[in-house]
């Protein structure tokens, strides 16, 4: 793996949220959290639990911070609110990635998981872990969307490719 995959991998996973969150902008905050049958109880839920995912692995690879949870749905009410962390976020992780080389991808990064357990695992894989793990409940969020009327429509790697080639 080379940086220049990744980089091209985690802009395919901001351009996949962000059309998400424009699509869950159209709901109203009832519909935002309201009980829905995934994995993390809504579609606010679901979209709160991919940014913290991406918020966890950024802070132990980038700060050497180890959370100990992840963040709180309940703190972000709206999907604006949302929208604004996750566009911190995402510079943050950006930034972090731009630090990097395909020597450092290779190598082992050692951390504590959210229970304080120490692990190990490659850089690569872990970077490849959060965009998986975010298409993952992206699938379902996309789900919620469209029961309540409101389809994302495609949301395809090779989509995001056509659209860097327009």
């Amino acid at each position: 793996m080379q940086i220049s995959d990744i980089l091209t991998l985690y802009g395919y996973n901001y351009w996949a949220n962000r059309h998400l969150l424009d699509v869950a902008g159209q709901l109203n905050e009832a519909q935002f959290a309201a009980p829905a049958p995934v994995s993390h109880k809504s579609l606010r839920g679901t979209l709160v639990h991919v940014m913290s995912a991406e918020w966890l692995w950024r802070s132990r690879l980038q700060e050497g911070v180890f959370p100990t949870a992840m963040l709180d749905e309940t703190d972000f009410p709206t999907v604006e609110a949302l929208r604004l962390r996750w566009e911190d976020e995402e510079q943050a992780m950006r930034t972090y990635l731009s630090s990097l080389t395909d020597e450092a991808l290779n190598k082992p990064v050692h951390y504590r998981t959210t229970k304080g357990t120490p692990a190990s695992m490659i850089l690569w894989h872990i970077l490849f872990q959060v965009i998986n793990h975010g298409m993952q409940h992206r699938s379902e969020a996309a789900v919620v969307l469209t029961d309540y009327g409101y389809s994302p429509g495609d949301i395809d790697f090779t989509v995001y490719l056509k659209e860097l080639k327009d």
